[in-house]
């Protein structure tokens, strides 16, 4: 009887163990999924212009060490947004059919699990940057600030995309002054640029929620210009274009960038064309996913123009 006393215990112990097991791995798959881990699009939009500034300041040599740290930052910081984001939007989240299953919003994550997993990234975020000079690491402050405000503008303001760019562009003010420690028009060129991009693209991804975000009362540009949304998206493209000229002019670059611009442009013209249309959202999000490619585009034009083929 013990014997089988002592079988039946050993197997209940097994069960437990393989349960806690699972319990634990599948909390993991949730703070990787609340990270948007197997979504690194977001990561990228917000490195490849911040690779623009960086190319730029050092005449297209950047070092190990800078596109280590601001790689890492990349990622460390957009999956810290996207925390902070769900945080502010728990109760929001529950309410639109594309997000209502994130991992916060149907409770499959804590509030004080998602609180430890930021202050881990930030803190992560900030033991990198300690590695730049003293003024990089006061810039830094500012882009933490932005970053945790971002997810309240859509509370208060139509413009929330016009925050999100900020965002995404003060790593482009960092990379400058983490290689010449100063400033300059150029990175505030570059930075219009992103802005100006970074607000165009999101507004292609409001697109997707839009319906959801009116019944709620969430604001977004999609919500505000309406029909015209691909009006507006072509301006903020145009935009995009014309102070990365600028940027050109300020560089003194090759033809070979101002190439890449122009390739640019034609993708440009074509998804605003395409956005006269009723899209679905699949197709929405397609073509905000392939903005990854303008970003990859004009940093090769960069590279290029200080290392030519030829």
């Amino acid at each position: 009887m013990r014997l089988k006393g002592g079988i039946r215990l050993s197997f209940q112990n097994l069960k437990q163990t393989r349960d806690f097991t699972k319990s634990y791995w599948e909390k993991k798959k949730d703070i990787a999924h609340l990270m948007r881990l197997e979504k690194q699009y977001g990561t990228l939009l917000l490195l490849l212009p911040t690779l623009w500034s960086l190319f730029a300041a050092s005449a297209g040599r950047p070092s190990l060490k800078h596109l280590v740290i601001f790689t890492l930052g990349a990622f460390l910081m957009r999956s810290a947004g996207c925390v902070a984001n769900d945080m502010a939007d728990q109760k929001l989240d529950a309410q639109v059919e594309r997000t209502k299953n994130r991992p916060l919003a149907s409770q499959r994550v804590t509030m004080n699990d998602a609180i430890f997993t930021l202050a881990f990234l930030v803190t992560s975020s900030f033991l990198l940057v300690l590695m730049l000079n003293p003024f990089t690491v006061l810039l830094s402050f500012a882009a933490l600030f932005v970053a945790l405000i971002y997810p309240f503008a859509k509370r208060v303001t139509h413009l929330p995309q016009l925050v999100l760019g900020i965002a995404f562009s003060w790593g482009i003010i960092m990379a400058w002054t983490a290689v010449r420690n100063e400033l300059s028009a150029v990175p505030f060129l570059i930075l219009l640029a992103n802005l100006s991009w970074a607000t165009g693209y999101d507004t292609i991804y409001a697109l997707m929620d839009r319906e959801d975000d009116m019944r709620i009362g969430i604001k977004s540009t999609a919500v505000l210009f309406g029909r015209q949304t691909w009006f507006a998206v072509s301006i903020f493209f145009a935009l995009v274009i014309f102070f990365l000229i600028l940027t050109g002019r300020q560089m003194q670059m090759t033809p070979v960038y101002y190439l890449s611009l122009g390739g640019i442009g034609l993708f440009f013209a074509y998804q605003s064309i395409q956005l006269r249309n009723t899209l679905p959202r699949s197709t929405l999000f397609s073509l905000f996913q392939s903005h990854v490619w303008v970003g990859v585009t004009v940093l090769i034009g960069i590279t290029l123009n200080y290392h030519p083929l030829n």
